[in-house]
């Protein structure tokens, strides 16, 4: 199977960032899933009260399997913690829990990036499955029109992937906030969290740098940009 050199020497700081990123922000949370919350709230209960505070009283909590599998759900108006935040009192929990409960907060509140990146989902969710098809066809069978089709398809997953950058990190600002002032943490222990929602949001710099270089890899090997040489 041919594999082109040009997609590892474009695409490879990319690489080298996510694996810094996911190395990062396992070790973060290890660390400071060893370190108690001095209120005692478990993650579940930090949301919530991060929820009450603000009024927000349509949002469900519940489980989900998996690390890190912690997610808010809009459609649904659900708040999904895994099993190693919904009942730890770590405050590697209470940073993602809260930051959970910063997304319900963005959608109660009619934060527009989060709403254009839900928009995306079903169109990126395409893209991303047969952009490559699309692409690859159109190289093999020198067929420009697909591969225009395909890289216009992926440019959804870039799109999505840049969007997704200001709802993180808003996510995060909210938590840092509302932790403190909901008297779920102390000021002290707040900077403790963030360390976590930092390390997490390098992983969203780092999805955002390799769908950006990959479109350049896909834009030179088309020859819409550059030489195909």
């Amino acid at each position: 199977m041919y594999f082109d050199p040009l997609y590892i020497i474009i695409t490879l700081p990319a690489l080298l960032l996510s694996v810094i990123a996911s190395t990062l922000v396992k070790s973060t949370f290890k660390k400071y899933s060893q370190v108690g919350v001095s209120s005692g709230m478990t993650g579940a209960q930090a949301a919530a009260m991060m929820l009450a505070k603000s009024g927000t009283n349509d949002v469900k909590i519940g489980k989900s399997r998996g690390l890190l599998s912690d997610h808010y759900d809009p459609t649904s108006k659900t708040l999904r913690l895994s099993n190693d935040v919904y009942n730890s009192k770590s405050l590697s929990a209470i940073g993602v829990a809260c930051h959970e409960a910063g997304h319900a907060l963005q959608d109660a509140q009619g934060y527009k990036p989060l709403a254009w990146r839900s928009a995306l989902v079903p169109v990126t969710q395409f893209g991303s499955s047969f952009s490559y098809f699309f692409i690859l066809g159109g190289m093999l069978f020198q067929i420009a029109p697909l591969i225009k089709i395909g890289i216009v398809l992926f440019s959804a997953a870039v799109l999505f992937s840049i969007v997704t950058l200001p709802v993180e990190w808003d996510a995060s600002r909210r938590a840092k906030l509302q932790m403190v002032e909901c008297g779920i943490v102390t000021q002290k222990e707040s900077e403790a969290s963030g360390k976590v929602l930092n390390a997490a949001f390098l992983t969203y710099i780092a999805a955002a740098a390799s769908a950006l270089l990959t479109l350049l890899y896909y834009l030179i090997r088309s020859g819409l940009l550059g030489s195909r040489d």
